[in-house]
């Protein structure tokens, strides 16, 4: 019979991460398409100012000289190799955790990663005016969604598999909280008129930014409201992108993890993850709207940290987020690489 070979712990870190780092990617490309398509007259630095404020980037991006012009933050987020939120620098991680990984991955998600590093450095000024960013955007995106799909065919399902899917499920949910409360803020303008004309549009930019502008048009009545986007992307249990959906999924990777490999270290993670689902579960939406919404992602988000805390201590090599400045938070520098 074929003996089980286990996982090391640096292994199980690194597909964790090297998952977060290209949800990282996808998320902002699809970030800066729709900021560039939905961007008002008069009002695109404050556009671009709030992609800063999703990526909590706001001291990197002035130590770094950068100021609110839309040619710098796509600078930034596309071009700064230095900016490890950036497309190049989270791509770089990714490709730096797959480096200690090449024994686990196949041929094919080694080449197509590879062959996605040098297409992003290769990206130029000029790929950042106009028409050009939507069809870069769509590059980068396609990039990501090939790794993805190479993943779900060739990696083989033992426990890396699982620590690579919940290292993408936790970066999704955190981006889909992050995106919802920066986004929601800029619906304020004064008169009712220019308020639900606003609302409309921001709400295109925040369906479309989470990939779930068809499936609500789908669901959703002519005249939503802010309680149905809210829903969707909060509560929505067959949403990729929803947190409910990516609680329930962590849930049940950690309990396989559990069963099926006896890495029993999990309880605590486990019983964060319940307590994620139940937090997004447990008050009425009208609720959380009317007392604020801002407040209850904050939790959300810490809720999140902690999971990927507790994953981190019982299953890594040395997980120490408390060293990490509070602004990078959500990219924290594993050992692994």
């Amino acid at each position: 019979m074929i003996r089980d070979p286990g996982l090391l712990a640096r292994d199980a870190e690194g597909l964790f991460w090297m998952a977060r780092y290209l949800e990282r990617v996808e998320n902002l490309a699809r970030l800066i398409d729709v900021t560039q398509s939905f961007e008002s007259p008069g009002f695109e630095a404050e556009a671009w100012q709030g992609l800063i404020r999703i990526n909590a980037d706001e001291k990197t991006f002035h130590e770094r000289g950068f100021s609110f012009e839309a040619t710098h933050v796509k600078r930034f987020y596309l071009l700064d190799k230095g900016n490890p939120t950036s497309v190049p620098g989270s791509l770089e991680g990714a490709r730096t955790n797959a480096r200690t990984l090449r024994p686990l991955m196949s041929t094919e998600m080694w080449r197509q990663l590879n062959m996605f590093h040098r297409f992003v450095s290769q990206i130029t000024p000029e790929d950042l005016e106009g028409d050009a960013l939507s069809r870069l955007c769509t590059k980068i995106k396609e990039g990501v969604q090939a790794h993805t799909g190479i993943t779900q065919g060739t990696l083989y399902r033992d426990q890396g598999w699982y620590f690579y899917e919940i290292g993408r499920l936790i970066e999704r949910a955190d981006q889909t909280t992050r995106m919802l409360d920066i986004k929601y803020t800029a619906i304020l303008p004064p008169g009712r008129e220019e308020k639900r004309v606003a609302e409309l549009t921001q709400w295109n930019v925040i369906l479309r930014a989470a990939a779930g502008y068809h499936a609500f048009k789908r669901l959703s009545r002519a005249q939503f409201s802010a309680e149905d986007v809210v829903h969707f992307l909060l509560r929505d249990p067959a949403s990729p992108r929803a947190v409910l959906h990516c609680a329930r999924r962590i849930e049940a990777h950690l309990d396989d993890l559990r069963r099926h490999f006896g890495l029993v270290a999990g309880g605590e993670a486990t019983e964060r993850a319940e307590m994620l689902r139940e937090l997004v579960l447990e008050k009425p939406l009208s609720h959380i709207l009317a007392t604020g919404l801002h407040d209850y992602l904050d939790v959300v988000q810490i809720h999140l940290q902690e999971l990927a805390g507790a994953i981190g201590r019982a299953f890594f090599r040395d997980w120490r987020p408390e060293a990490v400045p509070e602004s990078q938070l959500q990219i924290q520098t594993q050992v692994s690489a």
